[in-house]
Parts: structure tokens; C-alpha cells; sequence
């Protein structure tokens, strides 16, 4: 029974993603007074998005960032007596810019280290990043003490989306629409 329920499912699963797939193939063409080249030019930053240089995704970043810092303050309506410690938030938020002469990191050089090294070279990595995620952390704990009950809820629910964890967490873009992981089927 359980091999024929599995076929079953199989044969389901088959004729839902051939019925889907057969959309795509009759779609309707673009708009006739827009011409196809202004249609593609729309899609182009997205596929080239993982093909940036650095500096440009640096860039790019920022002003995601400095975006969604406008519409946070917007929503929470930072009034002026706020305002000196909502400056403190959102400096220590910023990336803190890489040292003119820092090097990225190299894995030719990582790799002619001993394990100890490397191990020490981690550590180190690790306490660096743990000291700005201890100045973020604490920039945070002092605006939200600034905020009033009603801000702070909604600086809750905000915080959420920021962190990726409103939209499913990490697995967010599989969920879409139930915001949640698919679940994994044992059997």
C-alpha cells in the first residue's frame, strides 16, 4: 500500500509541476508600448546582482540600510527628545569601514597555516566581531529604553523583519507565502 500511495504522489506531484511549467511557456507578451529591451533592462539588475564588485555592493548595501533606517524612524515617530539617542542607534549600527591597508581575507594564506593558527586566527575574528555585536547590543538596549511602551512594541514587530525572522528566518524566501520552511517528509 505504501509503495502504490507513494506512486500516487509521485504521479501528482509530476502533473502539478507539468501543468506549472506550461504557464511559463504561454505567457502573454510585454505590453505593446513597451519596447522588450526597457522590459529587460528592469530584470538586468537582478541577475546581475551577484556579479557586483565589492564597492559596489558595499554601495548598494549602504543605501538599503540608510532605506530601511528612514522608514524605521518614520514608523516609529521619533519625536526631538528622542532624537540624540536614535543618532546613537544608528551610528552604531553602520559597518565600520575596513582599514585603507586590511587585507581581505586570503584562503591561499589560510591554508599554509597550522590548525593551531588557524584556530587563533578564528578566535581572534571571533572576539572582534563579538566586541561590535557588545556596542550594537548595548546602542540598542539604550534607544529602546528611550522609546515609549507604544514604540517599543512596534519597535519589537520591526526588529523581527530586520533580523529575517519575520519573513520565516533564513528559510524565508521557501515559505513565501506561509512564511514558514517547508516540512521534511519522513517515509
Amino acid at each position: 500500500m505504501i509503495s502504490s500511495r507513494k506512486n500516487l504522489l509521485l504521479a501528482g506531484l509530476l502533473a502539478s509541476a507539468t501543468f506549472c511549467s506550461a504557464g511559463a511557456f504561454a505567457q502573454a507578451p510585454s505590453a505593446p508600448g513597451v519596447p522588450a529591451a526597457e522590459t529587460q533592462s528592469h530584470a538586468r539588475p537582478a541577475a546581475q546582482h551577484g556579479h557586483m564588485d565589492p564597492a559596489q555592493r558595499m554601495e548598494r548595501m549602504q543605501a538599503h540600510r540608510a532605506k530601511r533606517m528612514a522608514d524605521l524612524k518614520l514608523v516609529l515617530q521619533i519625536t526631538p527628545a528622542q532624537e540624540s539617542a536614535w543618532q546613537s542607534f544608528t551610528a552604531a549600527q553602520q559597518q565600520p569601514a575596513r582599514p585603507a591597508g586590511a587585507a581581505r581575507f586570503d584562503r591561499a594564506e589560510f591554508a599554509k597555516l597550522t590548525t593551531p593558527q588557524r584556530l587563533d586566527r578564528i578566535q581572534a575574528r571571533q572576539a572582534e566581531r563579538s566586541a561590535m555585536f557588545a556596542k550594537r547590543a548595548e546602542a540598542t538596549r539604550n534607544f529602546y529604553a528611550a522609546l515609549s511602551p507604544v514604540q517599543q512594541k512596534i519597535f519589537d514587530v520591526e526588529a523581527m523583519h530586520f533580523a529575517g525572522h519575520g519573513r520565516g528566518g533564513h528559510m524565508g524566501h521557501m515559505g513565501h507565502a506561509g512564511n514558514e520552511a517547508p516540512a521534511h517528509d519522513k517515509g
